[in-house]
């Protein structure tokens, strides 16, 4: 027998583990408490008696008259809720829903047990070793895109980077556009005002072959809206709370409450200006369109006291993520969560806060991590090799998740006492039918020992992460898509564009 050379073991095609369970991840693990009851009941409660006494400012005209018709206080721009309004918006509002994609196979359970990661979203600035950081571009935003189709642990899709070389009229179909045809996950929208919202409603409307009744019988897409931390609503965030209200879409409701900044500085103040802001978005949704479905969002972190930066991956972030947990369950909401990070580079601070404000979300039970892969310099970039190892440590974790098989071949009582006392597993039969599959195979990380590892290059994690993402883009297959929905798509687009585009609100 001629004995093979580590590069035949490493050229030679081998059974991989499928990741398809991945695409429905149910968390078995039970949330922990930092909250006692009585201080989540108590929170809450201080939260609806603030918008009863004091309220949020709201600058969107429309919205504050359809609060005033469903009897809020208005004094000016400020608009006050009676705790009985609050109460019945949140007796409204679904606490399960399902987001449909193109393809079935992708569709979104939110709610309950489910746990679906997001891709960053938002950056301006895209970043890789071979290219280094730059303005986000088009091109960097398909690539984003074929990415997130090629691993089944993202969910669904976000706003991976800003696309600085299309003009804003035009950005909001052409990234549209590309969402719909280089994937077939569920898209987002961008609430940027009226006509942008339309555009893209009409644009995922031809993907799906209906129309807008169609869009008021499911959910087929999602937005986020951000309250002006602390306590105000602008003409854009209102504007796509209504909009999609109208039309049935999810929105998340997210206030962005980084303490020491735009919230207290005590972790409990930054939670109750959370509650209270995402408890008036909430309502704002469920005055315009009863059971329309809606997300409690959490992105309570804090700041860096010396800087004033962005700090996450903090034990206040994950202390934060847990009693968010705890005050969407009170409500009985599905809530959305984040992993990020303030590190400039893809190295050991970047990981391990990404891993902390990750691990807050899904021990805290969140049903959406947004940012879950790619995040990096506090949300100014997206990264390609970031994007990799956070896929790494995602996929890591939905390994994690999947149940544990308990019946007489797993427990393999033949195999142990094949090997008797002091014996190995190695060549048993029983290891032999499974070693391909049995365990999860990383994508970037490595198991060479060192002598290995040098005669593969040396390379750190990050160097390893630019091999993979070339990879995956050499090797990405685009989803089928019926060519007369593309073309109708081009037309659209071709239309938007001719008119000089739809500027936003």
């Amino acid at each position: 027998m001629t004995r093979r050379t580590r590069r035949d073991r490493t050229t030679t095609v081998r059974r991989t583990r499928s990741t398809e369970a991945y695409r429905r991840l149910e968390n078995p693990f039970e949330p922990p408490r930092v909250l006692s009851d009585d201080q989540v009941a108590h929170i809450h409660e201080q939260a609806v008696g603030f918008l009863s006494s004091d309220g949020m400012r709201v600058l969107f005209p429309e919205a504050r008259e359809l609060l005033a018709a469903a009897g809020a206080a208005i004094a000016d721009d400020m608009v006050r809720l009676d705790p009985g309004l609050v109460t019945e918006a949140l007796a409204s509002a679904p606490d399960k829903f399902t987001i449909h994609a193109r393809n079935p196979d992708r569709d979104l359970d939110i709610g309950g047990t489910s746990t679906n990661f997001f891709s960053v979203g938002g950056p301006p600035f895209a970043s890789d070793a071979e290219r280094g950081r730059r303005a986000g571009v088009m091109s960097d935003y398909v690539e984003f895109m074929k990415l997130c189709q090629s691993f089944d642990v993202i969910h669904s899709l976000a706003p991976c980077v800003e696309v600085s070389d299309v003009p804003v009229g035009l950005r909001h179909v052409e990234t549209m556009r590309a969402q719909l045809t280089l994937t077939d996950k569920v898209p987002y929208i961008y609430a940027r005002g009226r006509q942008h919202v339309r555009d893209c409603m009409d644009m995922i409307s031809i993907a799906h072959g209906i129309d807008d009744e169609g869009l008021r019988e499911r959910p087929v897409t999602w937005s986020n809206i951000n309250t002006n931390s602390p306590l105000q609503l602008d003409v854009p965030m209102c504007m796509g709370i209504i909009d999609c209200a109208r039309l049935n879409q999810p929105v998340i409701m997210t206030p962005f409450t980084l303490a020491g900044a735009m919230a207290p500085v005590t972790l409990a103040g930054a939670l109750v200006l959370q509650h209270i802001e995402a408890l008036f978005a909430i309502t704002l949704s469920q005055v315009v369109s009863p059971g329309a479905p809606v997300v409690y969002g959490a992105f309570t972190s804090n700041v860096d006291m010396r800087s004033g930066s962005p700090a996450f991956g903090t034990p206040e972030a994950m202390k934060g993520a847990f009693a968010s947990g705890q005050l969407a369950r009170h409500i009985r909401l599905p809530w959305r969560s984040s992993g990020s990070s303030a590190s400039n580079a893809v190295d050991a601070q970047g990981g391990y806060e990404t891993m902390i404000n990750i691990y807050g979300a899904v021990m805290g039970g969140a049903d959406i991590v947004l940012h879950a892969a790619g995040w990096q310099e506090g949300g100014l970039t997206a990264s390609m090799e970031k994007f990799i190892t956070d896929v790494e440590m995602l996929q890591i974790l939905a390994e994690s998740m999947q149940p544990v098989a308990v019946d007489d071949a797993e427990l393999a009582f033949d195999a142990i006492r094949e090997v008797g006392p002091g014996g190995h597993f190695f060549g048993t039969q029983h290891t032999l039918d499974r070693f391909e599959t049995a365990f999860y195979d990383p994508i970037v990380f490595t198991r060479a020992n060192f002598e290995q590892w040098e005669e593969e290059g040396s390379k750190r994690t990050d160097e390893r992460a630019t091999d993979v993402w070339k990879r995956v883009l050499a090797e990405y297959e685009s989803p089928s898509i019926d060519s007369a929905i593309a073309a109708r798509l081009d037309e659209f687009v071709d239309r938007t564009t001719a008119k000089g585009g739809s500027p936003p609100d």
